[in-house]
């Protein structure tokens, strides 16, 4: 019996002791790697739950804990540890980020009231001036910058975005790095009332208006022993989708798919053509990072087709601002490089947010499609 109730004051003592670490972790995050412990210790870390509580308590500075909404959902890197390796091993950052995609709205300046470009788009002058262009084209991430290197509108402009539409070949694939991402009035157990719904449609009017022939990839790379789970999806999706446009030589045009996480007071909505409509961003990743207020390339996370992305987006904003003024959101710039190094034209576009609803969404994909097309056909 004396036996039995050491025993049991040993349980007691070792939980005291462990939920006393996991309190210091939390107060104080820079001990020892967090996530790794909760991952070995807690068996629902992996859930929704677990998603929730760090989604809320991720970004800080030093008065207050930033509120975050997000493109895609992803941790920082910065606070995920090798899982694979000794838990005080450093985290290789650059090897960590390319599944850190969060948008703090508290480090960029963005009126969802104005969203139009109001100047003429055609005054090539102004939009040469990298200020102008950053304030009023462009929403930058703090985590990196905006350069004339990178952000020349002459070269974007005389970059080749088009495709060769002539023979009845693949040339564009539609594909979702995280497929879970649903609308406000969606079923959550059918991923075709969420983006990848969107997919679908997109690809049905290019097919079947512009005679585009469009591959839709509907596996999903953000479900995890059937749960959903972002961290990683990017990865694990690369491979894939790689081998699909390894397996069809005349893929021109890579489309992922997302839709944003905005406050619940925000709701990204436009009338076009009578029909409430999402609005829709364009997204780019630099691969470089400001570290000491130098901008710095990613080594580990290299783009050979960084200029025609950029290239391609800016079009297509050009053409949005033409076709279907207050329809998208100024471009969103973040340093990494999220699935856009595939092919050279590729593209990450974000469709409204959970705030709006899935008609709203749907309906964004006409005009989606008609400002496409209007850039890539010869």
């Amino acid at each position: 019996m004396q036996k039995l109730i050491s025993f049991f004051k040993l349980i007691a003592n070792a939980s005291l002791i462990s939920f006393f670490m996991l309190f210091i972790i939390f107060a104080n995050k820079k001990y020892i790697p967090y996530e790794l412990f909760l991952q070995e210790t807690l068996p629902f870390f992996q859930t929704n739950f677990a998603a929730e509580i760090f989604s809320q308590n991720i970004i800080k500075n030093d008065s207050q804990t930033k509120k975050v909404f997000n493109n895609n959902e992803d941790i920082q890197k910065e606070s995920l540890p090798n899982t694979t390796a000794n838990s005080e091993k450093k985290i290789d950052f650059e090897k960590e980020s390319s599944a850190s995609e969060i948008i703090d709205e508290n480090n960029i300046e963005y009126d969802y009231s104005k969203t139009a470009f109001n100047t003429n788009i055609d005054d090539l002058d102004k939009l040469q001036d990298i200020t102008y262009l950053k304030s009023k084209f462009y929403v930058c991430d703090s985590k990196t910058d905006i350069t004339s290197e990178d952000f020349n509108v002459n070269k974007f402009l005389t970059t080749d975005t088009t495709i060769d539409n002539s023979l009845n070949e693949p040339k564009i694939l539609i594909f979702h790095t995280h497929s879970t991402e649903m609308f406000k009035d969606s079923n959550e157990n059918d991923m075709y009332e969420g983006v990848v719904g969107l997919g679908k449609k997109l690809a049905q009017i290019l097919n079947d208006k512009y005679n585009i022939k469009t591959l839709h990839h509907t596996k999903r790379y953000d479900i995890i022993n059937g749960k959903p789970d972002k961290r990683g999806a990017y990865e694990r999706m690369e491979p894939e989708v790689s081998k699909i446009i390894k397996d069809n030589p005349s893929l021109e045009v890579a489309i992922d798919i997302h839709r944003d996480g905005v406050a619940d007071s925000v709701h990204l909505v436009e009338n076009i053509n009578g029909k409430q409509t999402a609005k829709i961003m364009f997204v780019n990743g630099l691969c470089k990072i400001l570290k000491d207020n130098v901008l710095t390339n990613i080594n580990n996370l290299p783009n050979p087709y960084l200029d025609t992305n950029l290239a391609l987006s800016f079009k297509m904003q050009m053409q949005s601002y033409k076709l279907y003024p207050n329809l998208t959101r100024k471009i969103y710039i973040n340093a990494y490089r999220y699935s856009l190094n595939m092919l050279a034209k590729s593209l990450l576009i974000e469709v409204g947010a959970q705030t709006n609803t899935k008609q709203e969404a749907l309906n964004a994909m006409e005009p989606l499609a008609d400002i496409l097309a209007s850039v890539i056909l010869k």
